[in-house]
């Protein structure tokens, strides 16, 4: 999709949801997201591009080639499952003969990556008000501002949003959550600093289902994914939020710094065996060479990327898209060296 009426249908198609009148005007009033998303996510390619350029500068594919290819991959964070897999399947068509330069394997690796990384674009779907979704993450993530940008685009939709202020140790995040409620017109449920989170999620959702809001966000305390006493914790949060709502957490989202490279696989899987995951949303995107860690989750864990966060503005958060994402990371620069 390439215009910014298609960004609002991605949305209101992520979440399940029909969008407001008015929605397709003021979309196209913001006319270049997705240009602005591709422009991104093109500035992390141009640190891994030195050597996804030499793969694709070769005029004939070599094994040489190959092993390149192997390299440039693995140093983008795509995991090695991952890199394997690609790698073989451009082999084969290499073999088939559908592959004979390094020109052909950029679009064919963006091909690959697209098709390993969405098969089927993730939903979050907002079922039977209030939809309660728990935002978790490490520090400096990104989560706070994650979660006030996402209750701004769910109001742009509509949604009435209640914004749990659960991370109840940082009080700048806490004042920082105020901030980006009042612009998203949502309800901020707050308690006093060194309050019990739990409390503050179980106060949430009961305000929601009390006031007929949509959607609850819960803005988790940050924590290392290795610090067990805090992890628990977590646990014991969505717990909470289930005696609240019996069927609640209905999604969980974490939130990754792309920046972290293979220290991000680590998070999901310890935040996966915290809670079960509902996807990832990727922060930072637009900053780092190591945007590959996306393929690496969503292929070694199964946890879907639903969410790319590319700069600090409202409109910086975007839905994943599995194309652009490819064709930016992995298509390699226009301006290609000399085929040798």
């Amino acid at each position: 999709m390439s215009s910014a009426t298609d960004d609002a249908a991605r949305w209101a198609e992520l979440f399940g949801i029909a969008a407001p009148p008015g929605e397709e005007e003021q979309s196209t009033r913001r006319r270049g997201l997705l240009g602005r998303l591709k422009d991104s996510l093109t500035r992390p390619q141009q640190a891994i591009s030195p050597q996804l350029a030499g793969v694709f500068a070769h005029k004939l594919v070599t094994a040489d080639m190959w092993d390149e290819l192997e390299e440039a991959l693995i140093s983008a964070d795509c995991g090695m499952d991952a890199t394997l897999a690609l790698v073989e399947e451009l082999r084969e068509e290499a073999g088939q003969g559908r592959i004979v330069s390094g020109s052909e394997v950029a679009p064919a690796l963006a091909k690959a990556v697209k098709a390993m990384m969405a098969p089927e674009p993730p939903k979050l779907e907002i079922g039977d008000s209030p939809t309660v979704i728990l935002v978790v993450g490490v520090n400096g993530s990104g989560k706070t501002t994650t979660v006030g940008k996402l209750a701004h685009r769910l109001s742009e939709l509509g949604q009435r949003v209640v914004i749990g202020a659960a991370d109840t140790f940082r009080a700048a995040a806490v004042e920082q959550l105020a901030v980006w409620a009042d612009r998203s017109e949502a309800q901020l449920v707050r308690q006093a600093p060194g309050a019990d989170p739990g409390a503050v999620a179980f106060d949430a959702v009961s305000s929601a289902r009390a006031r007929g809001a949509d959607v609850v966000l819960i803005d988790t305390a940050g924590r290392l994914q290795t610090q067990r006493n805090l992890m628990e914790e977590l646990r014991k949060v969505g717990a909470v939020v289930s005696k609240a709502d019996p069927t609640a957490p209905h999604h969980t989202l974490l939130v990754l710094d792309a920046t972290t490279g293979q220290n991000g696989l680590s998070q999901a899987k310890l935040f996966g065996e915290a809670l079960p995951l509902s996807g990832v949303i990727l922060t930072k995107l637009d900053g780092t060479a190591k945007g590959g860690i996306a393929v690496a989750v969503n292929r070694e864990l199964g946890i879907p990327i639903v969410l790319a966060g590319v700069g600090e503005k409202l409109e910086d958060l975007h839905p994943f898209d599995a194309e652009a994402y490819a064709r930016a990371i992995f298509s390699g620069p226009e301006s290609a060296e000399t085929p040798r």
